[in-house]
């Protein structure tokens, strides 16, 4: 069949270790970089910002959100929600508020979503998570005006799964404008084949429902937009899981954009969404601001 599958192990485990192919760090070093330079972001965002923390959406240990409102929030607004990466077994909101002062200081309300990790948490449940924050955000909120949704890595990965929610079971459907999904895995089969499953535990039949490239809905005539971005210093896997994905969306008919961003890897690619001057900043406000 090609592709993934013909890969040895070692190549395939090599491929979905992103830490393997930035030229800015070595492997050993980046991840830990990440979580410092997001955890700072983070605090800054917080020091800056009027925030509400730890606000739960439901009664699991990670079902809590981190608000970080407009410097105006009275009448309406719309709203960013961010869901963070980590393999879906590390990293959470706590380090999740870096790119809310560009934002903010546009109007914008930021939301940094957390979830049950593995192996507390499930992918069903994950992917279940994120959903029924969304529908209580809707629901305690009134004051929102169009939601986007931002999620890396993993996070693009849950992030994709809402583009294929059945929102009858929630009795609110949130009002998504727009959603940017950030160097993602698309298809899960291939991550059954590496380290990254062992935390998981996933089944073959759990990596399949829970792959967006295995769950495009047709879009309907108000979807929303879709970006998909994905940095030159990605593995080949991860950038073409990000072609094929967007492809599979435009084939559905949804409205998709694919940016391929230079000079970053995996994890500056977020990083610099706390910078107002870097493209991804501005294409997102741009994308709120057309609404």
């Amino acid at each position: 069949m090609g592709g993934w599958r013909d890969m040895s192990a070692e190549v395939l485990e090599d491929q979905y270790s992103p830490s393997r192919w930035s030229p800015r760090l070595d492997r050993d070093t980046i991840i830990d970089a990440h979580l410092a330079v997001t955890a700072a972001g983070t605090e800054r965002a917080r020091a800056s910002a009027r925030t509400t923390l730890h606000v739960p959406y439901g009664s699991g240990d990670g079902e809590k959100l981190d608000i970080y409102f407009p410097k105006d929030p009275s009448g309406t607004f719309p709203v960013l929600v961010y869901i963070h990466g980590g393999y879906w077994q590390s990293l959470s909101k706590d380090e999740s508020g870096f790119a809310a002062p560009p934002l903010v200081s546009q109007g914008v309300m930021v939301v940094a979503l957390g979830y049950d990790t593995a192996p507390r948490g499930h992918m069903d449940s994950m992917v279940q998570q994120v959903r029924r924050s969304l529908a209580f955000l809707v629901e305690q909120y009134p004051g929102i005006r169009g939601i986007y949704l931002c999620g890396h890595s993993a996070g693009a990965h849950l992030t994709a799964m809402v583009l294929s929610t059945d929102w009858t079971e929630f009795r609110v459907v949130p009002d998504i404008k727009g959603v940017v999904l950030v160097s993602g895995v698309y298809d899960l089969e291939p991550i059954l084949h590496t380290y990254v499953n062992d935390a998981l535990n996933m089944s073959w039949e759990v990596a399949q429902r829970n792959s967006p490239m295995r769950q495009v809905a047709l879009a309907v005539p108000a979807a929303c937009e879709v970006l998909v971005a994905v940095a030159q210093h990605d593995s080949p896997e991860f950038r073409r899981q990000s072609q094929e994905y967007s492809q599979a969306l435009r084939a559905a008919g949804w409205s998709v954009s694919l940016l391929d961003l230079a000079g970053v890897d995996h994890f500056d690619v977020i990083e610099k969404l706390s910078e107002d001057s870097y493209i991804l900043t501005q294409v997102i406000l741009h994308m709120i601001s057309r609404a």
